[in-house]
């Protein structure tokens, strides 16, 4: 069983007072009020365990300070928005935290009717993306290189891999340039959506003109796998429909992943590029 199959470790933090200035009412913004916080921190506890050394855990007060210093220094008007910048700002800051089960409750909710507490509780966590890179215009190593950069400057996105770039001759419409491909891989706060339209920002960036399907581009960015997410919409695949069929793409990913296993397929990335390199024989 590998690490990635366990369920990780949990710090728990509960109900860490805060006196801040959140509300939808003018006056709660200026007057403030009192906040509980909880938190649950999911991360690797093993070494710290077996090792006895803090910097090897998450440091729970840090934690708290650092929760206690954001709410009192930001002002939202909604529950939600707090939650949700909160811990952004937790897996951005917080070193070895890989997901934080976050609650504010607010005790002295301003509706006009005995009520004890009323709360948001979200969960939020890094995940891991692998994105196919081509271009047949142009530079097409500065166009592959400006988008890996591209992708690491997105707040909440970190590039991880990236194999090297590979030329290939063209896939669907062949009477074109050949393509210069690759793969990254990415760990990131976005949803799948949220990533699909960055992808397609930076594509827009580089000139990207969406004419001929399969036609020359000077970027195409495809999001290859999502974790294990399986997403099946009229507009949107995870995994990529075809990544299978395309040795352009299963080549560069197996350099950098080749053990990432397929969530429908079954099968790990090595095994589907000797399966398509067999079949093209």
């Amino acid at each position: 069983m590998t690490f990635e199959s366990m369920k990780p470790d949990e710090i728990r933090i509960e109900d860490l007072e805060v006196f801040a200035n959140h509300g939808v009412f003018p006056e709660e913004n200026t007057l403030g009020q009192k906040f509980l916080v909880s938190a649950v921190l999911y991360t690797d506890t093993r070494n710290a365990g077996k090792t006895d050394d803090l910097t090897a855990s998450i440091h729970y007060g840090e934690a708290s300070v650092f929760m206690e210093n954001f709410l009192r220094t930001h002002t939202f008007r909604l529950l939600e928005r707090a939650a949700e910048a909160l811990a952004e700002e937790m897996l951005l800051g917080i070193p070895l935290l890989e997901k934080v089960s976050l609650e504010i409750k607010k005790p002295w909710a301003p509706i006009g009717l005995p009520l004890k507490t009323v709360s948001v509780k979200i969960e939020r966590e890094w995940h891991t993306a692998y994105i196919a890179l081509g271009s047949n215009m142009g530079d097409r190593e500065r166009y592959l290189s400006d988008a890996v950069d591209a992708l690491g400057e997105i707040r909440g996105c970190r590039v991880e891999k990236v194999s090297s770039f590979i030329e290939t001759p063209p896939y669907g419409v062949t009477d074109q340039a050949d393509f210069l491909n690759g793969c990254l891989e990415l760990r990131t706060l976005l949803y799948p959506r949220e990533l699909l339209d960055e992808l397609h920002r930076i594509e827009a960036q580089a000139g990207r003109e969406r004419i001929v399907h399969w036609g020359p581009r000077t970027l195409d960015l495809d999001i290859i796998f999502y974790d294990d997410l399986v997403i099946q919409e009229e507009d949107f695949c995870v995994p990529h429909v075809e990544m299978q069929k395309r040795e352009f793409v299963l080549a560069p990913l197996s350099e950098i992943a080749p053990y990432k296993r397929h969530p429908v397929y079954g099968k790990t990335v090595k095994e589907l590029l000797a399966d398509l390199t067999r079949s093209s024989s």
